[in-house]
């Protein structure tokens, strides 16, 4: 205590000097919390796989019909394979489509054709958010 009596100027250099350091800490601690908290981020794919899980549990079905098939080239390597189907819920017309890509297994691409019937499963909430196909559930009938 005597020390700091003797030179006050001391004590007082060392306390912003205690609370700058206690800051810059605390600011590297919150960054890498949030990377190691915020988790990984959701593909494409899987937010589509979880979308059509939901239209599986909760959609309901209506009659519609197969518009037309179309490939896509995004990239020189990648090819989006859309299947464009249009359908009624209550009156009004939705025309939407669906990438099948990763599901050409579950459709016959070459018996979709212009009018072919199709079972449509839509969001009872959100009619515009429809599926034709699912990993455990087809809709069409041609």
């Amino acid at each position: 205590m005597l020390f700091f009596k003797q030179r006050p100027w001391v004590f007082s250099r060392m306390i912003p000097f205690r609370i700058y350091s206690l800051i810059a800490v605390g600011v590297v601690v919150t960054i890498a919390l949030y990377f190691l908290l915020r988790g990984k981020r959701k593909t494409a794919e899987d937010l589509e796989r979880e979308r059509r899980a939901m239209l599986d549990e909760i959609g309901r079905i209506t009659d519609g019909a197969v518009v037309d098939v179309q490939e896509i080239n995004t990239d020189a390597e990648k090819h989006a394979t859309m299947l464009i189907y249009h359908y009624d819920v209550a009156g009004v017309s939705y025309e939407a489509s669906q990438d099948v890509t990763y599901l050409r297994q579950r459709v016959n691409l070459h018996s979709c054709r212009l009018g072919v019937p199709a079972s449509v499963r839509y969001d009872p909430h959100n009619p515009g958010n429809s599926m034709v196909v699912s990993e455990t559930w087809s809709g069409i009938r041609g």
